[in-house]
């Protein structure tokens, strides 16, 4: 009979160059610069949606259990704080499965930077196939938000809580898109 290997313990925080684990000042520059790109890819999305969600947009056909365009802002300013705060926390673990896990964070940060141009701004220009589109990407965006929570939960159990509202919500919204696609 094999003995049962031990209780690994986690891994202590990585040092930086100097030997010394990131100060406080180095940790709020970080945590500044994440909340900085979720607030740029806000921007840009809100941006991307000023112009039509007062345009085309009011006559789409809208899925039934859509939400009122007030709770939009709202939520999204929640999600995008959760999510910077999640990839904060992976990256002062300093373990090496914290720079995989920020990259898989970029990639699905990209997704959701593209999708609300896409849905918002392409309809007008390509009509339904803006919305189908914007669907693929939306799909694409859940397979990456699902991922990062994999590769952020074993880094941080509290990143990758963070992410399950984000989650929730973006396959919401995949079920308005559809709605969208398939009726207008």
């Amino acid at each position: 009979m094999e003995p049962l290997p031990e209780k690994s313990t986690p891994s202590p925080p990585r040092a930086s160059p100097s030997g010394r684990e990131p100060g406080a000042g180095a940790q709020v520059v970080v945590l500044a610069a994440f909340l900085a790109a979720s607030a740029f890819v806000a921007w840009l999305g809100a941006f991307s949606t000023v112009s039509n969600v007062n345009g085309w947009y009011v006559d789409a056909d809208k899925a039934p259990w859509s939400p009122p365009n007030w709770l939009f802002g709202p939520v999204w300013t929640a999600l995008y704080t959760a999510m910077a705060v999640a990839a904060w926390l992976v990256w002062r673990r300093h373990v090496p499965a914290s720079r995989p896990a920020l990259v898989v964070y970029g990639v699905q940060l990209f997704l959701n930077l593209l999708w609300t141009p896409t849905f918002f701004s392409l309809y007008p220009l390509m009509g339904t196939a803006a919305l189908w589109l914007a669907f693929a990407i939306i799909v694409a965006l859940i397979a990456a938000v699902t991922v990062t929570v994999m590769r952020f939960g074993p880094v941080s159990r509290w990143a990758g809580l963070l992410l399950l509202p984000y989650i929730t919500w973006i396959v919401f919204a995949a079920s308005l898109n559809l709605w969208a696609a398939l009726n207008n």
